[in-house]
């Protein structure tokens, strides 16, 4: 519960910051896209909202709970979120306007940084039997919330593993609380999730009484996800002790998570934003531990988008290729 309860006090400061009365009077207002409360955007985007307001002049922002990657891009293309965060694979659809953006012009996105490695957690009780994703054939499974990056991959391992998402499983759409609460509760059998380590939903679900989960290995599709969809999945292992019960490695489909904003953010205040991640990063590796993977080494690749030219004079000026 503690990255939870941190989570929740650095929204609020973040909102405070923002709504404040003392600020200057030409504040410019920034909308940060996350995902839900359960998970790792949320305090993440927290912690960017905080940062950005105690050390950029002139800038107040704020996190705003989302069903995460597909809307955020959304949100970015019709200007009602100036900062996003995204899964690698959901931000090459969105900017060659296929998938779930097909129809609608190519998202505007550009990035300022590659954060870090989503695993995909595939997650069910020891009790299940369950032990490979072709398993779940006939069961009840939650694929995430509509309009989230897990949907997006969850569809795409049932594919790799030779299940239609359609018929071949039961199919709950739920974001990662209400999906660790089904399983608890017996209403699904297993559920994805594709974020970061660890994962508070998940997290608390393993320290509920009288429980004990299992993460099922998916590693072994990535060959067949790579042939459909590129060098966007690569494999990741959940270290063992990550959760209660995750004694071992569990091998992973692993995505690249992405900060993104729309094209036309000034240069200036994209640069800005990008050196305050980098300049205050220890303190957001204390908001959540997932921050600490953010390098200027890693920031610069991965990425389907482009970098903005704000993020590149930064990475530039630090001397990064």
């Amino acid at each position: 519960m503690l990255i939870t309860r941190t989570a929740v006090a650095v929204i609020c400061a973040a909102l405070s910051t923002a709504c404040g009365g003392g600020g200057a009077s030409r504040s410019q207002f920034l909308s940060i896209a996350t995902g839900g409360t359960g998970g790792v955007y949320y305090p993440y985007g927290g912690g960017i909202a905080k940062v950005l307001n105690e050390s950029v002049p002139g800038v107040r922002a704020t996190a705003e709970v989302t069903a995460a990657s597909v809307d955020n891009l959304k949100l970015i293309r019709a200007g009602k979120a100036d900062i996003a965060f995204a899964l690698a694979d959901t931000l090459a659809d969105a900017v060659a306007a296929r998938g779930a953006f097909a129809g609608g012009a190519p998202v505007p996105a550009a990035s300022l940084a590659v954060l870090y490695s989503n695993y995909t957690q595939l997650v069910t009780l020891a009790s299940s039997g369950l032990s490979s994703v072709a398993a779940l054939r006939g069961r009840v499974v939650s694929t995430g919330s509509p309009g989230s990056g897990t949907e997006v991959i969850a569809f795409r391992v049932l594919r790799a593993a030779g299940l239609d998402p359609d018929r071949d499983v039961s199919r709950q759409a739920l974001g990662v609380s209400e999906s660790a609460d089904a399983l608890k509760d017996g209403k699904v059998d297993a559920f994805f999730w594709s974020g970061g380590l660890p994962t508070p939903s998940v997290q608390d679900l393993s320290h509920t009484s009288g429980i004990t989960i299992r993460l099922i290995p998916s590693a072994d599709l990535v060959p067949a996800l790579r042939r459909d969809f590129g060098n966007l999945y690569f494999p990741l292992e959940v270290p063992g002790g990550t959760y209660p019960a995750v004694n071992a490695p569990i091998p992973v489909v692993g995505v690249a998570n992405v900060l993104v904003v729309h094209r036309s953010m000034p240069d200036d205040l994209a640069y800005r934003i990008t050196r305050a991640l980098f300049e205050h990063q220890a303190e957001l590796a204390a908001i959540h531990p997932e921050a600490r993977h953010l390098s200027l080494e890693t920031a610069v690749t991965g990425s389907p988008a482009p970098l903005h030219p704000g993020a590149l004079r930064y990475y530039n000026e630090r001397g990064v290729k």
